[in-house]
């Protein structure tokens, strides 16, 4: 089917495994169906023959044929469960990697509860189908088909009498699957939005106590839960009706079976453990029409999530390496904007003939009022976006010609808003190198004006730091990203109000380690307070997504425009020296 094409891909590998165990598995149901015609011949050799030998010879089959079924099953069950869990697995890995390669837009998009719901409780849904879907149908086409073929054999009277109630039952099925499938995708898409609050909340937690919205956050939560709730209760309403209505079905058919096979018992026209055989048979039978509906109504569920999983996966990476990329090493750190424009999705320019030159081991400022497009032009540096028109290149070569791993492994981002991970302070340091030695991460930390008050807590660097560095101050958290950047020994760096967490205090001493930091290297700064821009070599002041003016400290204070505005009305940083 190919709606499960992207999954079932990962089952190659155990091709062979995968025969073995259906082949026990097709052991498995034929022996299934020769357990009756044993309980016939041992019921027959009772009441009619009256042979205990033979009795005994019948019994004694039975007991290695069903320990032989055992075998064989267990070893199918285990064979295509381990294969199940493992292409999940392998699946889950691929579509974590392919969420991490999609642009920044993707996640602009899309809320962080609705992804976790897909990666969470779609897949859960899917594995579960792997599990037991492939196995159920086999075993129970097997057996519904072998079964028939006996008791048609047996009995073709009383076997016509069961096929009346196929067509019937395949009809409902359809029907009521079609609706099932429609409720689960409608009871999934509201899970995920009851997880789009809960991440919310537990993200902004702080913002959430401080304004004591406690009970409208429940409120919100349980509207999403009381929802996926009544859906699920038209599930439950489907699939209630739909069972008595197959058991009254079966009870009818078994009444009609009784009465006439009697009536042929009677008549001598068939034994008393030919009959007992058939009814054995269409019980068996009785199984896998059950199961059948069961596993129909299954799979309308696993379709509905594995359509919500396809539509990330059926998105493509807007940013990506090209064929034959060029790979810098080392990089030099020569940047030039050429009429870059750029817009967002909804069309307005945010960035309109932007253009620049900064020679390498170049300290640049970004200066401008709130919206003027400063972040936006880093965020084109990073190459997190491409602009519409207008080229940027890097030592001369187009950006989206480089290699973007090899590019971006030699440029460093401290962000104004520090987000660590959940870990050690130790883990946080070495993502800028992971295989950084304990010294290289001492000194970094050292430089950063961090180690300090690292080696004051308890465990030192070992030291857990809370969802997204809670336990940590604001500052504490800066100075951590700091280290990392100083770790990662880049050739370019972006520093977006690198000092804005810090107090005054902190802010001198870091201010050492960042004129160390970028002694070299070509650094754009994005700041509003003077002190971080002061000594810049030079200044790129913008408006409305448009530079307006540039050049140094002195040559745009002599300016008296945009720059000497925002100066002098301490807009940029009201404790900085004129």
């Amino acid at each position: 089917m190919k709606e499960f094409a992207n999954i079932l891909k990962y089952a190659r590998p155990y091709a062979k495994s995968i025969i073995f165990a259906f082949a026990c598995l097709i052991l498995t149901s034929m022996i299934s169906l020769a357990l009756p015609l044993i309980v016939r011949n041992m019921i027959n050799a009772v009441v009619v023959l009256k042979n205990s030998d033979l009795l005994n010879s019948l019994t004694k089959d039975l007991v290695i044929i069903i320990l032989f079924q055992a075998a064989f099953a267990v070893a199918h069950n285990y064979i295509l469960s381990f294969i199940g869990h493992r292409v999940t697995a392998d699946f889950r890995i691929e579509l974590f990697s392919h969420i991490q390669s999609l642009s920044l837009r993707f996640f602009q998009g899309r809320r962080v509860g609705e992804i976790l719901s897909r990666m969470s409780n779609d897949i859960t849904v899917i594995q579960s189908a792997l599990v037991s879907i492939p196995v159920a149908v086999l075993r129970q086409t097997i057996t519904l088909l072998g079964a028939l073929a006996i008791i048609f054999y047996l009995n073709w009277k009383l076997t016509g009498l069961i096929l009346l109630v196929l067509p019937p039952l395949m009809l409902f099925a359809r029907i009521f699957g079609k609706r099932l499938r429609r409720l689960s995708e409608t009871v999934q898409d509201r899970i995920a939005q009851a997880l789009v609050v809960l991440e919310e909340v537990a993200s902004s937690i702080k913002i959430v106590k401080s304004y004591t919205r406690e009970p409208h956050e429940k409120k919100r939560f349980e509207n999403e839960i009381e929802s996926a709730f009544e859906k699920s209760i038209g599930k439950v309403r489907i699939s209630s009706s739909f069972g008595p209505l197959i058991l009254g079905l079966t009870f009818l058919v078994s009444t009609i079976l009784i009465w006439y096979g009697g009536q042929q018992v009677m008549q001598g026209t068939t034994t008393p453990g030919e009959l007992a055989a058939f009814f054995l048979y269409a019980l068996i039978m009785a199984g896998p029409i059950g199961t059948f509906v069961k596993i129909y109504t299954q799979l309308q569920e696993t379709l509905g999530a594995m359509r919500r999983i396809n539509e990330i996966l059926d998105t493509k990476p807007l940013i990506n390496s090209p064929l034959n990329a060029v790979k810098l090493r080392p990089l030099m750190g020569h940047i030039c904007f050429n009429e870059v424009v750029f817009s967002y999705e909804d069309g307005t320019p945010v960035l309109n003939n932007i253009s620049f030159d900064i020679h390498p081991g170049t300290t640049v400022a970004l200066i401008g009022p709130s919206g003027s497009g400063k972040s936006t032009t880093v965020q084109l540096l990073l190459r997190f976006f491409d602009p519409q028109s207008g080229k940027i290149q890097i030592d001369g070569n187009n950006l989206k010609s480089l290699d973007l791993q090899s590019y971006l492994s030699q440029v460093a981002l401290v962000p104004q808003e520090t987000l660590l991970f959940g870990g050690t302070i130790r883990e946080n340091i070495l993502y800028g190198k992971l295989d950084a030695t304990e010294a290289e991460m001492i000194e970094a930390s050292k430089s950063a004006h961090a180690h300090d008050f690292i080696t004051r807590f308890a465990n030192s660097y070992d030291t857990l730091v809370g969802e997204k560095g809670v336990k940590l101050s604001g500052g504490e958290r800066q100075r951590i990203a700091i280290a990392r950047a100083l770790l990662k020994n880049p050739t370019v760096l972006v520093l977006d109000e690198a000092t804005s967490s810090l107090d005054n205090q902190s802010e001198m001493l870091i201010q050492d380690a960042l004129e160390k930091l970028m002694t070299d290297r070509t650094t754009f700064i994005i700041a509003h307070r003077l002190s971080t821009v002061h000594n810049a070599d030079k200044i790129i002041v913008l408006d409305k997504g448009e530079i307006v003016e540039s050049g140094t400290h002195k040559e745009l204070m002599a300016n008296e425009s945009l720059y000497h505005h925002l100066y002098t009305m301490r807009l940029i940083e009201a404790e900085a020296p004129v």
